[in-house]
């Protein structure tokens, strides 16, 4: 699926076990939780989860891979799936990009091959264990969808991943605000719907979410947000703080993303 696999060494104590609900950051994270999880669940607000919330809403199959490097044409051509390109280089022919508001403006393909480097990396590189991927648009849906296959338990423990950033320039993660307060928004509907326990992490970014009544200004003024207004994509920003208004479970199913509900 144009990802590495999982298979690091992780101690003990970094893979918050006991808990059915569990919390960390990027690859890494996803490296040291996937393994011991039945489900992990993939948050990348802007953009990368929030785009496949929008596509799936639409009909549309999504691949994930790891980069628009020169192997994701082939990828593309060799799974029958349209590419998306970078947000500056759509066109008449190649409308869909990483932006949700340019995929929600374009005609919907059957499947697409949507390449990102934090959650579609993240997605694509988990190996054996069902990923979802959930933002603030779906978090609800995909929380109920959990806990409805005997998920979320301490037997049976699910992992969600903010996806974060990179520095520019570096391959150094930068923790971002709104992937913390997607995944918080999904821990909260897990709890809502009696999944647990939490671990300390996920008790922690549980306040994140109960403590901050207006989390689409958060996401609009946080730095992920800034970036995208003041290159010409804050309607991006606006799709991605549409809170709740999807009911699409997003599941990778033979490496792409379905919506768990069809074959509900």
């Amino acid at each position: 699926m144009g990802g590495e696999h999982i298979s690091p060494v992780i101690p003990d104590w970094a893979e918050q076990r006991r808990f059915g609900v569990r919390v960390d950051w990027g690859l890494v994270g996803a490296q040291a939780l996937g393994p011991g999880s039945a489900a992990v669940v993939v948050v990348d607000v802007l953009s990368f989860t929030t785009s496949v919330s929008v596509a799936v809403d639409a009909g549309t199959e999504v691949l994930p891979y790891r980069w628009r490097d020169g192997t994701a044409p082939r990828f593309a051509a060799d799974s029958n799936a349209e590419l998306a390109v970078g947000r500056r280089e759509i066109s008449e022919h190649r409308p869909w990009s990483l932006s949700p508001a340019a995929l929600r403006r374009a005609p919907a393909p059957r499947r697409l091959v949507l390449p990102s480097p934090n959650g579609s990396a993240i997605s694509a590189a988990v190996d054996g264990i069902p990923v979802l991927a959930a933002c603030l648009r779906n978090a609800s849906a995909v929380a109920r969808w959990i806990v409805d296959q005997g998920w979320g338990t301490r037997e049976r423990p699910v992992s969600v991943i903010a996806a974060g950033e990179h520095w520019p320039g570096r391959n150094v993660l930068r923790p971002a605000i709104e992937d913390w307060l997607g995944a918080a928004a999904v821990i909260a509907a897990l709890v809502e719907y009696g999944a647990g326990p939490l671990s300390p992490e996920a008790t922690l970014a549980l306040s994140s979410h109960t403590g901050n009544a207006d989390v689409a200004a958060l996401v609009s003024g946080c730095a992920s947000g800034l970036e995208l207004a003041s290159t010409g994509f804050a309607d991006d920003v606006a799709v991605a703080v549409e809170i709740e208004s999807s009911s699409a479970v997003p599941i990778l199913t033979d490496g792409a993303f379905i919506d768990a509900r069809v074959d509900a």
